[in-house]
């Protein structure tokens, strides 16, 4: 009879408690109690605790309650909310990565982002896919780079068997090395391939890449220089100077897309040796040196025009 009389005094209470006056998003922390649950959900003005405990001991299933970030919508009742945080269906925030975006600027965007906890190592260059991903407040940055990373890798295992017979990457550092450069060389993405042609013909030559992107990484870890290459910059010795080295860089320079790496992974068959660019983005592609001389004065009487130098 006790019990019969605890259960009517509940489903009185749970129909007297209304539904949520609005929307509100709450924080479940891991391992929550229903009674911290409840404490959380009155604390927002969702429904009170009593209802809600009342509700997960009387008529809820046995489910647990999941931890995450949930959006609670008006008119919601403790049922509803109960549901809601067995479901799991948390809400979803997004981190962007763009192409290009060296790791020192991935960590730093994931640092700024104060929903996700811990500490991280600046993650291997080249080992992070641009892309958009979801996260849930409270989850800790690791996972999420954990999640980057293997997105990395079953988009380039899936472009490496595809690989042309044209490619000069022998494995998968150079493959990603060579695409950091093609990403960092051009926007244009009908230019990819082509980039990724000349520099194949470079390599196969053994002339030397000139990258300027690869003279600014040992500088700045890829973010931007913010001032021009020096001369003394241009010269130096390193692991990544391609003005002063032969073949790749010793690593990636940045971590490249899906199209910068299919480019590096199936270059087009052309006989380009030098490109400089127009003006609006894209490059003009030369054969010859003295091609490429004349297109390069072309380029520097544009920026004069503009302004942009003496």
């Amino acid at each position: 009879m006790r019990w019969l009389l605890a259960a009517l005094m509940a489903l009185t209470l749970a129909a007297c408690s209304g539904g949520a006056p609005r929307d509100t998003v709450v924080v479940i922390p891991q391992g929550a109690s229903i009674a911290k649950a409840g404490e959380i959900v009155e604390k927002a003005g969702a429904v009170s605790a009593s209802s809600f405990r009342n509700e997960a001991r009387f008529f809820a299933s046995d489910d647990p309650i999941k931890p995450g970030e949930y959006k609670i919508e008006k008119g919601m009742d403790a049922g509803d909310i109960l549901e809601l945080f067995q479901s799991g269906k948390t809400v979803q925030r997004f981190v962007m990565i763009p192409e290009g975006m060296p790791s020192i600027m991935v960590w730093d965007r994931l640092m700024a982002e104060s929903r996700l906890k811990g500490d991280i190592p600046v993650p291997a260059e080249g080992s992070i896919l641009p892309d958009s991903y979801a996260f849930t407040t409270g989850e800790s940055r690791a996972a999420v780079v954990k999640r980057m990373q293997a997105a990395m890798d079953k988009a380039f295992d899936a472009l490496w068997k595809k690989r042309s017979p044209r490619t000069a990457a022998k494995d998968r550092n150079e493959a990603i090395t060579l695409a950091s450069i093609i990403e960092k060389e051009t926007a244009v993405a009908a230019e990819r391939r082509t980039v990724a042609g000349v520099y194949t013909n470079r390599l196969g030559v053994g002339m030397r890449l000139q990258a300027d992107p690869t003279i600014i990484y040992p500088i700045t870890k890829g973010k931007p220089l913010g001032r021009r290459i020096l001369r003394s910059e241009i010269q130096a010795v390193n692991g990544y100077n391609t003005y002063s080295m032969a073949g790749l860089p010793q690593g990636p320079i940045a971590n490249p897309g899906k199209a910068s790496i299919a480019a590096a992974l199936d270059p087009e068959a052309n006989d380009y040796l030098f490109f400089v660019a127009k003006g609006d983005g894209g490059h003009i592609f030369s054969r010859t040196l003295s091609e490429h001389n004349a297109n390069v004065q072309k380029w520097y009487r544009l920026r004069r025009d503009r302004g942009e130098m003496e």
